[in-house]
């Protein structure tokens, strides 16, 4: 039986068991399960229950990793397991994960808990430029061959996570973690990078908790810069913040994150913020606002892991600030006509079939006021042409180029608009 240490910003909370043909268990240590301030490591295992079962922990593992069959391959190549085998590549490159999960091994736990392998290769420039270029040509190369600090991320996109201190970058490892995640443009959708930052901070100008971005220039490479915000500096300590998706949350593997592979329904998400989340009415209000966002913006990728929730002492749960939101509107190669959002609005995927009827059905099926949501629609949709003007303008003294920003806010203020129309019957 092969076993990792689970720690919750360094507490070991017990143990995560590989026994024979691989069945994976996770027990709590009972320490843990009765001190004060406790939590979770997902609502999917309650402290309730010592141990929780495969299904439970497989969906929570899996959930940790890349949804990047590239990525999985490289690393099971590199760390010389199967690319099937979550229990292993786990163990290669669970000590910075999303959260304040940290999976050791046992011969690594003296080490982790005395820090005399916490160090940070800094990196100036021309090195992070050099990163990004590799891995803007091979998504794959999250990190370098030679890098002894490794991290663990979901999602398709290429990326990398390195740690800012004192203004400058590095790559951490022991106990320190990482504080921002850097995503270069990706051939496929030209101007990524400036899509997100743009709809992030369209969503933020709309009063929605959402993650924080900058897009920077290194040498001749641009990024897409994430702040990440379940890490938080206190004084000279970087502290991380438990957090996990709504489909770890559920026990849902990440092969079904869309809805239409059995994953979870708005209606799902609404109760379980009904059940769990300590302030209900804010968090209601956000995740409802946020489907209206990503159906006013063509925010196509809107899943069950692009929403997240915090865990923290004495069982706080609450939605996490949202991320990972770009519009598929400014790209010429997508037949609109054609456009899906990742989850149902009134029984309605097609962009364009959704508008008052769809959005007052799903009002009656989640139970929210559907004079508050109608408000809030019309609402969001008359700020958003005036507030991509301004962001667009912003954008330009940032010195950000890319012709998607054009594209982006003549199609997102036009989409606005449409979607006032569609609203008023017009």
């Amino acid at each position: 039986m092969a076993e990792l240490i689970a720690l919750l910003d360094g507490t070991e909370v017990r143990r995560v068991r590989s026994e024979a043909r691989g069945r994976l268990t996770f027990v709590y240590d009972n320490a843990w399960r009765n001190a004060e301030g406790a939590y979770p490591l997902s609502l999917s295992m309650p402290l309730a229950a010592e141990e929780h079962g495969p299904a439970t922990v497989r969906s929570f593992l899996w959930g940790l990793l890349p949804d990047n069959e590239q990525v999985l391959e490289r690393w099971a190549k590199k760390f010389q397991v199967s690319a099937r085998n979550v229990f292993a590549l786990i163990s290669n490159v669970g000590e910075d994960c999303a959260g304040a999960i940290q999976f050791v091994t046992p011969d690594r736990l003296g080490t982790l808990k005395t820090g005399e392998d916490d160090k940070i290769e800094w990196l100036d420039k021309p090195e992070i430029a050099n990163r990004l270029r590799v891995l803007r040509e091979d998504h794959a190369a999250w990190r370098l061959p030679r890098d002894t600090g490794q991290f663990s991320l979901a999602g398709a996109q290429p990326k990398t996570a390195l740690v800012l201190k004192d203004n400058k970058w590095g790559i951490p490892s022991g106990r320190i973690p990482t504080t921002h995640i850097l995503k270069p443009p990706t051939g496929h959708f030209d101007g990524h990078a400036e899509n997100e930052h743009i709809c992030l901070q369209l969503a933020r100008e709309l009063g929605l908790p959402a993650a924080e971005t900058k897009v920077m220039r290194f040498e001749q490479e641009i990024a897409i810069v994430v702040e990440r915000y379940d890490r938080q500096v206190s004084g000279n300590d970087i502290i991380r913040v438990h957090q996990e998706d709504i489909c770890q949350a559920m026990g849902i593997p990440p092969t079904k994150k869309y809805q239409n592979e059995g994953g979870p329904t708005p209606a799902d998400v609404v109760e379980l913020l009904r059940t769990y989340s300590t302030d209900r009415e804010a968090d209601l209000e956000t995740f409802v606002s946020a489907l209206i966002f990503n159906w006013l913006i063509g925010g196509s990728d809107a899943h069950a892991k692009n929403y997240s929730l915090l865990l923290a002492s004495g069982a706080l749960v609450r939605l996490a600030p949202l991320y990972d939101i770009a519009s598929i509107l400014p790209y010429d190669h997508v037949d609109q006509r054609k456009i899906k959002l990742a989850m149902k609005v009134g029984g309605e995927y097609k962009l364009d079939q959704i508008g008052l009827r769809q959005w007052q059905k799903f009002a009656r099926e989640t139970r929210v006021d559907a004079d508050v949501l109608i408000a809030t629609l019309n609402s969001m949709a008359g700020q958003i042409p005036d507030l991509v003007a301004d962001i667009r303008t912003r954008a330009q003294k940032e010195g950000l180029e890319n012709a998607v920003i054009e594209r982006l806010a003549t199609a997102l203020s036009t989409r606005a608009k449409d979607c006032e129309h569609v609203l008023k019957g017009i």
